[in-house]
C-alpha cells in the first residue's frame, strides 16, 4: 500500500495528468494523451497505465455530468460492441507482451497520435458532405480505439477517424466522445484488475495524484478564456512526439 516515492516520477506525472485534466474539461479536447508515455520513462508501462486509469475514471465523472444530455445514443450503440472487442484484445496483448515491447508500442501510438493531429483538418474537410453511419467502419475504429486505449489510454485517434468526417455539431461530438471513453475506462477496470495493475501500491500512487483531476479540469476552464486551442495542442504534441520517440527507441533498442 506504499505509493511510489521517486521525485522524478512525480515531476513527470503531475504535469502530464494536469494536461489530461485540461483536455477532459472540454478545452482542446483530444490533447491529453501524455500521462502514460511520460510515466513510462521511469516506470514499467503497465504500471503507469494502472496508476492512470483510476484518475481517468474520476475525470470522466466531470465530463459525463457536463455533457449528460448532449451525447448521441445511436452512435454509441454502433461504437460500443467494437470497443469491447478492442479492450479484450488489448488486455491479451498487455498480458502477453514484455515491458519493452509495450514501451515500443506506446511510443508508436504516441507518434501516431501526433501524425493523426497533422491530418485532423483533412479528416474534417475531406468530403463535401457529412459521412454516413457506416456501422462496419464504426466497429473497426472503435475496436482500434479500445485496443490503444487499453495499452496507453490513447484511443482518441481511431475514434476521431470515424467521428470527425460525420461533422457532428461540436457539443454533440464532445459529449459522445466523453461518454464513449467513460464507458471504455469503466470496462477497462476489470482486465486491469485481473492483470494485477490495480494493486495497493498503484492505487496508493493514484490516490496521491488524484487531486490533479479536479485541478486539471478547473485549469482547462480557466485557460479556455485566455489561450487558444492551437497553443495548447502545440505544447502537448511537441512533448508527446519527443516522449514517443524516446519510448520507441528504448523499446526497440533494449
Amino acid at each position: 500500500m506504499t505509493p511510489i516515492a521517486d521525485p522524478l516520477f512525480y515531476l513527470l506525472a503531475v504535469p502530464a495528468l494536469l494536461l489530461t485534466g485540461i483536455s477532459k474539461s472540454g478545452f482542446a479536447s483530444g490533447g491529453g494523451n501524455l500521462a502514460v508515455p511520460a510515466m513510462s520513462l521511469v516506470i514499467a508501462p503497465p504500471q503507469a497505465a494502472g496508476i492512470v486509469l483510476p484518475i481517468l475514471c474520476a475525470m470522466d465523472l466531470f465530463g459525463v455530468w457536463a455533457y449528460r444530455r448532449a451525447w448521441d445514443r445511436r452512435i454509441l450503440a454502433i461504437l460500443a460492441p467494437g470497443a469491447l472487442v478492442g479492450i479484450a484484445l488489448g488486455a491479451v496483448a498487455f498480458g502477453a507482451l514484455s515491458d519493452r515491447a509495450v514501451k515500443a508500442m506506446i511510443g508508436a501510438i504516441a507518434i501516431g497520435f501526433v501524425l493523426h493531429a497533422a491530418l485532423h483538418r483533412r479528416l474534417v474537410r475531406g468530403g463535401k458532405t457529412p459521412a454516413g453511419e457506416a456501422p462496419l467502419k464504426g466497429l473497426v475504429c472503435s475496436a482500434l480505439s479500445g485496443f490503444t486505449s487499453t495499452l496507453a489510454h490513447a484511443g482518441g485517434p481511431p475514434l476521431a477517424v470515424y467521428l470527425l468526417p460525420r461533422r457532428l455539431p461540436r457539443l454533440r461530438l464532445n459529449a459522445t466522445t466523453v461518454v464513449f471513453f467513460t464507458l471504455v475506462n469503466a470496462v477497462k477496470l476489470l482486465p486491469y484488475a485481473l492483470l494485477g495493475q490495480l494493486h495497493g501500491g498503484n492505487l496508493a500512487t493514484s490516490a496521491v495524484l488524484l487531486p490533479t483531476a479536479p485541478v486539471g479540469v478547473l485549469l482547462g476552464i480557466w485557460l479556455s478564456r485566455r489561450i487558444t486551442d492551437r497553443i495548447f495542442y502545440r505544447v502537448v504534441f511537441a512533448l508527446l512526439l519527443l516522449t514517443g520517440v524516446k519510448l520507441l527507441h528504448d523499446g526497440l533498442a533494449g
